[in-house]
């Protein structure tokens, strides 16, 4: 009786979680898969198409240079120059902007100018550009892996990952060298470091971003219970005394867990922590 009343009292005193603290983080989970729903969420995107300079023509058929999963058989020509993308649909093709049909030859992506979105029924489109490279991130809003969505596996709630960190601010600007899944080195602003203990030892995650923190940080958790190439993480910039909170119960997969056609970055090195974080979301589908 001795002994199961000691489990007990373990199992109390290590396991029970604050229940406010639960709603909260399901609330929080719930915006999340809303975002990922959203039209301009991570579900429904159906092709990333890397331009070559000149004429590059698309379409759904095999005679074109960019192979399009569905829509008219030709849907136009993507015109790169120098930097400037332009798009001049097919003849009998209807593709809009902003509910506008296009006439002619228009001018869809500039580096001064946000991308113009453009729609062929249940498909839509823009350009993205990734270091040197110029793509078109398509977009199904029938889409199929949307369809087949049914939420993301959690690991329980513990409030032991919810953890107290001081932010080191570098005492001159520094940046970190970001590689993202297709290869793409890139040196991002280091915004700080932030330290935190757990079960003894101290760790420490490099931080991004200027509003937010921003982590891509991997664990001995990568590749049998959460995705291979690591998680993101957001926190606050710190408090008056220097520290935030690093909360791993709201670690979220990056976009290529859901799709194949995103581009993520990667962990940097010292951003691999030695150490299960079983908290947050785990693995999602097979990308």
């Amino acid at each position: 009786m001795r002994l199961l009343a000691f489990a007990s009292f373990l199992t109390t005193f290590f396991f029970t979680v604050d229940p406010a603290y639960v709603r909260q983080l399901d609330e929080w989970h719930e915006k999340r898969v809303a975002s990922l729903k959203r039209e301009d969420g991570w579900l429904n995107l159906a092709g990333l198409f890397w331009l070559k300079e000149g004429d590059n023509t698309a379409g759904s058929v095999s005679d074109n240079s960019i192979v399009f999963p569905s829509g008219a058989a030709h849907t136009g020509v993507f015109h790169l120059e120098n930097g400037i993308v332009s798009f001049t649909p097919a003849t009998g093709t209807s593709v809009t902007t902003d509910g506008v049909a296009l006439s002619g030859k228009t001018e869809i992506f500039t580096s001064e100018k946000k991308p113009k979105t453009l729609q062929q029924g249940s498909l839509k489109w823009f350009i993205i550009k990734r270091g040197d490279r110029y793509g078109i991130r398509l977009r199904d809003l029938e889409s199929e892996n949307l369809k087949q969505f049914h939420g993301i596996e959690r690991f329980p709630v513990a409030e032991r990952y919810r953890v107290k960190a001081r932010f080191e601010k570098p005492t001159e600007a520094k940046t970190i060298r970001i590689t993202d899944i297709i290869g793409l080195v890139s040196d991002q602003p280091l915004a700080g470091t932030l330290v935190f203990e757990l079960d003894g030892k101290t760790y420490r995650l490099d931080a991004t971003g200027e509003g937010k923190l921003f982590v891509v940080f991997g664990d001995k958790t990568n590749g049998r219970e959460s995705y291979g190439a690591g998680r993101f993480l957001y926190a606050d910039q710190p408090g008056p005394d220097g520290t935030t909170v690093l909360d791993f119960n709201q670690a979220i997969n990056p976009p290529c867990a859901f799709t194949p056609y995103a581009t993520c970055p990667l962990p940097p090195v010292q951003n691999k922590l030695a150490v299960r974080i079983p908290a947050g979301e785990k693995n999602y589908g097979n990308h």
